[in-house]
């Protein structure tokens, strides 16, 4: 099970992020999680939103670049070691992660975004081992 992830190729300046997000504010365009990652002229903005396919259409139309991608939100339980526990089974069956972050819904479930080398190989191993995944359809409606 996939969600969309939205990211958004933005420059380096002040004001930038801003101008992102008041798009996505102006289309209700509601942010779940984001992650923001710099070089030295470009940043990498990555969100999961409530509607990926509206936040794309007008972030192009306000001349922002943007792509979606289908990522793997994984719900994993609160306690120590469990974020370890879940690394080790994907270790085990040698799919590389190429990034992940944090997303926090209801306080009392974490659950983290990942992106993996392999999205159908990552879905497979995660519902073999009982990980559960959360579509995007259901992110929207938490």
């Amino acid at each position: 099970m996939f969600a969309k992830q939205l990211t958004v190729f933005i420059e380096n300046r002040s004001g930038r992020l801003s101008e992102v997000l008041n798009v996505l504010k102006a289309n209700n365009v509601n942010i779940l999680s984001l992650s923001l990652a710099d070089t030295t002229e470009f940043g990498l903005l990555r969100l999961i939103v409530n509607d990926p396919a509206l936040g794309k259409e007008k972030l192009t139309e306000n001349g922002f670049s943007s792509l979606l991608s289908d990522v793997s939100v994984i719900k994993i339980s609160h306690k120590s070691g469990s974020l370890q526990e879940l690394l080790d089974v994907i270790d085990k069956n040698g799919v590389n992660i190429e990034y992940m972050y944090g997303l926090s819904i209801d306080g009392e479930q974490a659950y983290v975004v990942l992106k993996a080398s392999d999205i159908t190989k990552i879905d497979e191993i995660l519902t073999a081992n009982g990980v559960e995944t959360v579509s995007g359809e259901a992110l929207a409606n938490l």
